[in-house]
Order: C-alpha cells, then structure tokens, then sequence
C-alpha cells in the first residue's frame, strides 16, 4: 500500500500517457517510422511544461523512468531466439561487428573533438551502433545516465532513424541491391527495430517480395541486439573502476557487485529460456508458447513506451534544445559511418 500511496500516481499517469502513444500509433500507421516511444517523449516534454507541480507524481515517475525501463530489457530477452540467430545472423556477423565498431569508435573520436558530456556520447555511440532505444535502455542504468541525458541520446536516434526509413530504400534501389543485400543494409544501418520493420517494410512493398526482406532484416536486427550483453559489461567494468579511481581519496567502496547490470543477467536468461523452450516444444504446445513470448515481447514494448514518458516528464526542453547541437553532429557521424561500412563491406564480401 505504501508503493502504491507514493508511486502510483506516477506510474498511473506514464501508463495513460503510453497508451495513448500506443493506440495512437497502431490506429495512425504512418506514424509507426516515428514509433511510440518518440511520441511518448514528446507528449512527456509537453506534459512537463503543463504541468505546475507534479510533487505528487515524481516517484512514479523516477520508478518508471528507472525500474520499468530495466523491465522492459528483460522482456526484451523473450524475442530473441539464440538458435535462430545463430543459424541465420551468422552470416551477417562480420558486417555486425565492423558496424558496431565503427560506429564506437566515432562516437569516441567525436566526444574528444567536441567534447561532448560523456554519457551523451555513450548512449548515442550504443543506440546509432546496435539497436536505438533498446540499448539506450538498457545502457542508461549501467552507465548512471539521468533523464535528459537519455531524451537527448532517443531525439537524436530518432531523426536519423526517420531519415533512414524514408531514404533508404531508394537508395538502395539506385545502388543495384538484391534483395538479401537491402536486407543487411536495413538491419544493420538502421538504429531502431520500428524503423529497420519500416524501411524493410517499403523495400517488400516496392519489390514484391513478399515479406522476405523484413524477415531477414528482423534477424539481422536481433543479432544486433545481443550485443547489448558486452557492451554493457564492459561500460559496468570501466564505470567500477572510474568510480574507484574517484572515492580512493575518500575510502568509499566500489565493487563490481554495486555496479553489475544484474536485468541483464535475466535478459539472457529470458533469451535462453526461449530458445530451449522453442526448441523442446511442437505443434500446439509450441504454438502456445510462441503466443506468451509474443505477448511478453509487446509488453517489454509497452515499458518502453512508459518509460520513454516518465523520462520525457523530467526533462528540461529549453536545456536540450540549446545543447542539441553538438549530440546531432554526433549522431550523424556515427550514422553516416555505419552506412559507409555496411555497403562498403557488402560490396568486398560479395554480399550486394
């Protein structure tokens, strides 16, 4: 009763504010290359300056902006199929990685030349290299980063993201790619999974393909996506050791333990659960199962979308508009690299 007495109000108001993005969304479907979680954002922002004094939805608000999002990572796990991954991703693997690499290491180059703060740089380098705001998400609580510094990171993600859906597939046309080409182009220089559905979505529709192109671009994707699992172990590591390198003057103990990511854990967990599962299962008890995954990914989604208001909510706009300069030349960078390295690549290995 006393969760609900001093969080609820807050929560009740970031989940009115996600269902409405949501059912916005679903009824409006040009709006799904934006993606609920932008909207929410926005709606947040909008909110936050509306609202005169929001004391008695604050907690509710951090919870949600905190607890639900690492929630939602962990469902995130139950749509990812390690064994489907393995069989298909696996071809993708090399183009995955050199993505993901490039695009760090700009993200690092940039922070130094621009000196942008470094959480900013950190969740814009993870969201443009593996998969928008899942790995925001899910790098956010890891590296301690606060709510402006997320919005931020999601604004950027999501401008290029529209730029990529509407562009791409043209562009692709003009360069000759075959379909299975066009379909490692969209999962791996597309930031977001709604918008990687989108842009592999108008490449089926203008080719007839049938669907084919989205269902190779998803697993592209979520091939992608497990690379949330080092890379915020590494950053769980480096933020242990700054964090020790800070408090040894004052003799604060700093563990690994304090720091390790531990919804990450039981992402992998919620992964495996569904592979073995998937993989034991058949006919109408693997159908079944199929169902509560389904459900249980829509769900993880849904947090995303909560979360995504309640970080709105507590947003400075007038801070982010005057400081967005410097994160969108980032963001750009890092964008423009990986779609270099992805078709450059494709085009050595004889994938195009």
């Amino acid at each position: 009763m006393e969760f609900i007495r001093k969080k609820g109000k807050g929560i009740g108001l970031c989940f009115l504010v996600a269902l409405l993005c949501w059912l916005l969304v679903r009824l409006a479907g040009v709006l799904e290359v934006v993606g609920a979680p932008v909207i929410a954002i926005l709606t947040g922002m909008v909110l936050a300056v509306a609202m005169k004094d929001k004391t008695a939805y604050r907690e509710g608000i951090a919870f949600t902006s905190k607890k639900i999002l690492q929630y939602a990572v962990i469902l995130l796990g139950f749509g990812l199929n390690l064994a489907t991954i393995g069989k298909v991703g696996m071809t993708s693997l090399p183009i995955i990685l050199s993505t993901i690499s490039t695009s760090l290491a700009v993200a690092f180059l940039m922070y130094k030349l621009l000196k942008i703060p470094g959480k900013t740089a950190a969740l814009i380098g993870v969201g443009s290299s593996i998969c928008g705001g899942s790995a925001i998400a899910a790098t956010a609580p890891v590296i301690d980063a606060d709510d402006e510094e997320i919005a931020q990171a999601i604004s950027v993600i999501f401008l290029f993201n529209i730029i990529a859906a509407l562009l791409f597939p043209t562009m692709g046309g003009l360069l000759g790619l075959t379909n299975t080409g066009f379909g490692l182009f969209a999962g791996t220089a597309v930031n977001d999974t709604s918008s990687v559905t989108a842009t592999a979505s108008t490449w089926d529709t203008l080719h007839g393909t049938n669907g084919a192109v989205l269902e190779y671009a998803t697993i592209v994707k979520l091939t992608r996506t497990l690379a949330i699992i080092p890379i915020t172990l590494v950053l769980a590591f480096v933020r242990m050791r700054r964090e020790k390198k800070e408090n040894r003057v004052e003799g604060t103990a700093v563990s690994l333990k304090s720091i390790f990511p531990m919804f990450i854990l039981y992402f992998v967990g919620a992964s495996v659960i569904t592979t073995v599962i998937t993989s034991v299962f058949s006919g109408a008890a693997l159908e079944a199962a199929n169902g509560v995954f389904g459900l249980l990914k829509q769900l993880s989604k849904f947090f995303i979308v909560m979360a995504m208001a309640a970080i709105g909510m507590n947003t400075n706009v007038v801070k982010l508009v005057k400081t967005g300069g410097k994160p969108i030349a980032l963001g750009i960078t890092c964008w423009a690299a990986i779609t270099f390295v992805s078709l450059t690549l494709q085009r050595l290995l004889g994938l195009w």
